[in-house]
C-alpha cells in the first residue's frame, strides 16, 4: 500500500476538541513531529479535517 508523511506546523491551542482528537489519532499532538500512514479514504478524510494544522509529504 501507498504510504503518506504528515507533519503538524501549527498548534492545536485554541482549536476544537475534534480537531485536537484527529491529530492524536493521526499519531500528532506538538508542531515538528512527524509520522509515515497508510494511504486510505479514512485517513485522507482526517487529513482533510485539519490541513490547516499539517503539511502532507507524499
Amino acid at each position: 500500500m501507498a504510504k503518506v508523511t504528515v507533519r503538524q506546523v501549527k498548534s492545536t491551542i485554541a482549536r476544537p476538541e475534534t480537531q485536537v482528537r484527529i491529530l492524536k489519532a493521526l499519531g500528532l499532538g506538538r508542531i515538528g513531529k512527524k509520522k509515515e500512514l497508510t494511504d486510505c479514504p479514512e485517513v485522507r478524510g482526517m487529513i482533510a479535517k485539519v490541513k490547516h494544522l499539517i503539511v502532507v509529504e507524499d
